[in-house]
């Protein structure tokens, strides 16, 4: 799985176990919702500010946004 959609998933999971909507994640990670959603569906490459604020948000590490992405072969 290519790495942005890996990174998606994880979000998407990770949200969704939290109990957060997009909106809600957005608010708190000071993101726009659209943003959010892009990302869940992979259309965008995260920044590594994009990447702590949502792991702040979410009260996780930011490997767990990382989790089962390994380097490009």
């Amino acid at each position: 799985m290519e790495a942005k959609h890996q990174f998606g998933a994880n979000l998407r999971g990770l949200r969704t176990a939290a109990g957060l909507s997009q909106q809600e994640l957005g608010d708190r990670a000071s993101l726009h919702m659209t943003e959010i959603s892009r990302l869940e569906r992979g259309m965008r490459d995260p920044r590594l500010q994009t990447i702590t604020r949502l792991a702040t948000a979410l009260g996780l590490p930011a490997g767990a946004l990382l989790e089962g992405i390994g380097a490009p072969s």
